[in-house]
């Protein structure tokens, strides 16, 4: 067998097969020495200015699905906001990778690095299947909470070439009524990319508010 073609290819294929899972699978693991980062450490002050100001702009809803803007309560809406991401099949059509290919940098902001992904809310990586939407690792902050509470609601009316679906269960009738789903789907956007530089300073975040008040 082994004298054959097929036989050194076989053989080839499970050489390679193992090499791949050593080099991209057990080698990286054995390598993370710290332990994996939960949702109660990933809130920060950023993640935290934005949920707060969602308790400041839908202060009834808010109050009737969230109760108090405390941390603790910010975690959890991370966890069940990812929780909705998944289940909702977001992933599908937008990713959160931003590749060292192809200009990605450009287009979605810094190349993704390890660090940013040892988390509890990052596990496992959502690579997506294709890219019919933008990259969202560097969403938050880009856009204020009303922005993306009409965007869930009806995409069509601040983007009117979009082909995403409405999502018209994340609210009680009316886009300035999230419930619990669309105050966690929310934030969970909101917090990402929230641990870079980058993200919006709160000058210009409360800029951005005002301007969609106009």
């Amino acid at each position: 067998m082994f004298e054959s073609k097929s036989g050194i290819l076989w053989v080839g294929g499970l050489g390679f097969f193992a090499f791949a899972f050593l080099s991209n699978g057990l080698l990286p693991m054995l390598m993370v020495t710290e332990p994996e980062k939960t949702a109660e450490q990933m809130v920060n002050s950023n993640v935290m200015y934005q949920f707060e100001e969602l308790s400041r702009r839908y202060p009834e809803s808010f109050a009737e699905h969230v109760g108090e803007p405390t941390e603790q309560r910010c975690a959890d809406m991370l966890r069940l906001g990812r929780q909705i991401y998944i289940g909702e099949g977001c992933w599908h059509c937008h990713s959160q990778f931003v590749r060292p290919v192809s200009n990605e940098s450009q287009r979605w902001g810094k190349v993704a690095f390890p660090e940013e992904f040892h988390n509890e809310l990052q596990r496992p990586v959502m690579f997506g299947t294709r890219r019919v939407g933008p990259d969202l690792s560097r969403e938050g902050g880009r856009r204020g909470n009303d922005w993306q509470a009409v965007h869930l609601f009806k995409p069509k009316m601040v983007s009117s070439d979009s082909v995403m679906p409405e999502y018209p269960w994340f609210f009680d009738g009316s886009p300035d009524k999230p419930n619990l789903r669309g105050f966690a789907v929310i934030t969970y956007i909101q917090w990402l990319g929230s641990w870079l530089e980058s993200y919006p300073y709160y000058e210009e975040l409360d800029e951005l508010q005002q301007a969609e008040d106009y």
